[in-house]
């Protein structure tokens, strides 16, 4: 028997009422096969080279959860065409230092939405070419939630199901695709 594969999950929004947490949680709920959590990004000081010989808290504490974990989940909003900048610096924090990357051969997948009808594209595919370069290995299916502000209702639970029938095989793929680039050791038998 295997023990469920942990997922760290990046929100690349920081608001409150997040709509990228909103749909991470709902993933997570459809994907029961995977253990997922989320990673807090929105304390992570700006990545500075000079601070590497004594990195802050936050930094090592990151660092740590990706290490930590199985695969790597990215749930992110489109900014301008591309990715928040507090998830540009979670990215640029978990590569250094240089040689010592968390991201480096970890399965991994995005999904990123906007609340327009293109879900955004630019967003997903901007991350990707980060990731690319940073050697994760990306789950080749792409997610992009399109109208996505309409998908919840007022305590936050999906409600559209042509979305979560979408969510429930794409959980599905993501497991396979874990299992496909790091294949699950047998738990140890008690002694």
């Amino acid at each position: 028997m295997t023990q469920a594969r942990t997922v760290a999950v990046v929100v690349g929004s920081l608001r409150k009422d997040s709509v990228s947490r909103k749909l991470a949680k709902a993933f997570a709920a459809l994907t029961p096969d995977l253990r997922f959590e989320i990673v807090e990004i929105g304390d992570l000081p700006h990545f500075d080279q000079d601070l590497e010989s004594d990195p802050p808290a936050q930094w090592v504490r990151f660092r740590e959860q990706i290490a930590a974990a199985d695969a790597v989940l990215f749930v992110t909003p489109e900014f301008n065409r591309s990715v928040p900048g507090a998830l540009k610096n979670a990215i640029d924090v978990g590569s250094r230092p240089y040689g010592a990357s968390v991201w480096n051969g970890k399965p991994g997948a995005v999904i990123s939405q906007s609340p327009g009808a293109i879900g955004g594209f630019g967003s997903n595919h901007h991350l990707r070419q980060s990731l690319v370069f940073l050697n994760v290995p990306l789950l080749s299916q792409e997610a992009y939630i399109g109208n996505s502000f309409s998908l919840f209702d007022d305590r936050g639970e999906l409600v559209n199901e042509a979305t979560t029938e979408f969510l429930r095989a794409y959980g599905q793929a993501f497991a396979a695709w874990i299992e496909t680039i790091a294949p699950a050791q047998p738990a140890a038998k008690a002694a």
